[in-house]
């Protein structure tokens, strides 16, 4: 008997309900997989509330780590007992099993745990396509990091890092800040107390940053416009802050001819080579201590609406993990 989460209304953490069910045997190019452990990540949220609209009644959840249970006809890639994680794009990641396409999966290496793939999968090919293939961020570069602490803040700071770019991190709290120091971070502002673009102009001798990468939104658009220097990109990834909307191209203009771009993983991640590629990247650099999964809390799976608010109350640090 599988237990997973559904909705049937968009809505806050209480719309999250659970069902019961037995599932059939997997159809021709699909497995079912056993989670072991499974990623929480602000597009949940996005899914649940309507701010990114998905069919009804549905599953939550795209992120997680487990072991394949059996195989349906045509898969040749996957065999039962074979470590496996997703990160989507088929939602449904809040289960105890489930069905699902072989193609979403991707195999975990023996020297990767299950915890570290379930809690930076996702986050971690989210950074790879950030600092590599969307910005392009080069050594020596200033960037602006919005939420240096969260998920994908932690692993942005210690990626630029390595890549050799001069970190600015904005952080709401001295413990969030200490963990963004930790992580690499050059410079820690606090965006609730400082007047975050100026400190940014004063930290670069007044030229702004080649690049601002903000997940949070409407709420520091402004801010992101008024630290990104001249012909730098904004790389607005997230909505944590509320949609950015009503952008008027003349700002751009006013600001220095600056480029923004509103990315997605899966535009970047559509190829199957591509995706695979990526993935072995991230577990590289998993392996080689270059980024951590910065686990910062793990809830039992029926605590996921808990977990939720939480997540949208900013109090969660790192990555967080359910367990089934």
């Amino acid at each position: 008997m599988a237990r997973a989460a559904r909705i049937s209304q968009q809505g806050g953490p209480e719309v999250i309900q659970w069902v019961d069910q037995d599932l059939a045997p997997p159809p021709p190019g699909q497995v079912r997989m056993r989670n072991t452990a499974i990623g929480l990540n602000y597009i949940d949220t996005y899914h649940r509330d309507g701010t990114y609209p998905i069919p009804l009644p549905n599953g939550l959840g795209i992120e997680a780590a487990g072991v394949v249970e059996a195989v349906g006809d045509g898969v040749s890639d996957f065999v039962a007992g074979d470590r496996v994680c997703t990160f989507g794009p088929v939602l449904g990641a809040y289960a105890t099993e489930r069905n699902l396409p072989a193609a979403a999966l991707f195999p975990i290496p023996d020297d990767i745990s299950d915890d570290v793939a379930a809690a930076g999968l996702l986050k971690g090919c989210t950074t790879e396509f950030l600092v590599e293939r969307c910005a392009r961020v080069q050594a020596q570069w200033p960037v602006l990091v919005h939420a240096a602490a969260g998920g994908v803040g932690l692993l942005l700071v210690q990626w630029l890092k390595h890549v050799g770019a001069t970190v600015i991190g904005t952080v709401s709290t001295p413990d969030k800040a200490a963990l963004a120091t930790d992580a690499g971070a050059d410079h820690v502002l606090f965006y609730k107390s400082e007047d975050v673009a100026a400190r940014v102009r004063d930290i670069t001798g007044g030229a702004g940053v080649r690049v601002t990468f903000d997940g949070i939104g409407m709420s520091t658009w402004e801010t992101s416009l008024a630290a990104t220097g001249r012909r730098g990109m904004i790389v607005s990834y997230g909505n944590a802050g509320g949609p950015v909307s009503g952008v008027n191209l003349g700002v751009l203009a006013q600001k220095g001819s600056l480029f923004v771009t509103r990315p997605t993983l899966f535009d970047y991640y559509a190829d199957p080579v591509e995706r695979q590629a990526g993935a072995d990247y991230v577990f590289d650099m998993f392996r080689q201590g270059v980024i951590s999964a910065n686990i910062g809390q793990t809830y039992a799976l029926e605590d996921v609406a808990q977990a939720h608010r939480d997540l949208e109350a900013g109090k969660t640090v790192g990555a967080t993990i359910l367990r089934p």
